[in-house]
């Protein structure tokens, strides 16, 4: 019997993502808070299609919004760890990130009772020491790899990767990576970003993002009889109200179409049934 799951993920940054960039004038701050507001269209949405669904949140995020967050936790939601402010692990010294990782991981404690079993790092850039750590701190899974795009694997640590060799990889690890994609990332697709040396011109139409997005599924059903599909937003960026409704006919076609939606831990537990051990 074929199986085919969706997980619907949440990237609740707020304000942290800009000011992580130095962002800190009156609008781009307002631009994070607007996810305050976004977030609960998007509880509401889950809530009248019966989805549970992935919150990765800043601790941030968590003491800056916690009646925000507690509903998202009270809903029955996953909260997974997305760092405790929005600067990617790939910036941070060793002691840095762990610092990090574990203020974190508090704050998600006081919300849940517990600490997360997912992990997704701040614009998907990891250290050489990240999942040396996510393992050390007892994460299940880790969400910020893109070397699959339906299927989990095993995330390697030692790997070699120099100009002029071969790459040499490492050992895998008891680590589920959960595998990801820019493409399924509703930012770059929407997000309009003008910094001094850059711009993201996002601002795409939402039908053509719904149809990209619907036709990932359509390609993963018609050749694996299981699969997994993670789709990544934003609350202050899909919660636009042209975006919003793309979103629910989204969920519409892929439920008609037989998607089965689970959390990240849930799916990624259920590979866990049938997944080999790692290869040393």
């Amino acid at each position: 019997m074929s199986t085919h799951i969706v997980c619907l993920t949440f990237d609740f940054d707020a304000m942290s993502g800009f000011i992580a960039r130095g962002l800190t004038t009156p609008t781009p701050i307002s631009r994070g808070e607007f996810g305050a507001v976004a977030a609960l269209r998007l509880l509401d949405l889950l809530r009248r299609y019966e989805i549970p669904a992935t919150w990765f949140i800043p601790g941030h995020t968590i003491e800056t919004y916690p009646e925000q967050c507690r509903r998202i936790a009270e809903a029955g939601h996953e909260i997974g760890h997305h760092g405790w402010t929005h600067v990617p692990p790939a910036n941070l010294d060793r002691e840095q990130e762990e610092w990090n990782l574990t203020r974190g991981n508090e704050a998600i404690r006081m919300l849940t009772g517990g600490p997360a079993r997912g992990y997704r790092s701040p614009s998907w850039d990891l250290s050489p020491h990240t999942l040396e750590l996510l393992l050390k701190h007892g994460f299940l899974y880790d969400s910020s790899l893109m070397g699959h795009d339906y299927l989990p694997y095993r995330a390697r640590i030692g790997d070699v990767i120099e100009l002029e060799k071969p790459a040499q990889f490492g050992p895998e690890t008891e680590l589920v990576e959960m595998p990801i994609s820019w493409s399924t990332d509703d930012y770059p697709h929407f997000e309009y970003m003008r910094m001094p040396t850059s711009l993201a011109p996002g601002l795409k139409a939402a039908s053509g993002v719904l149809e990209n997005w619907y036709d990932d599924f359509d390609y993963m059903t018609g050749i694996m009889d299981w699969g997994i599909l993670t789709y990544t937003c934003h609350p202050f960026v899909i919660g636009r109200g042209h975006r919003m409704l793309m979103l629910e006919r989204l969920i519409e076609k892929l439920r008609a179409r037989g998607a089965q939606f689970r959390t990240m831990e849930a799916a990624a537990r259920e590979w866990l049934k049938t997944a080999p051990a790692p290869r040393r």
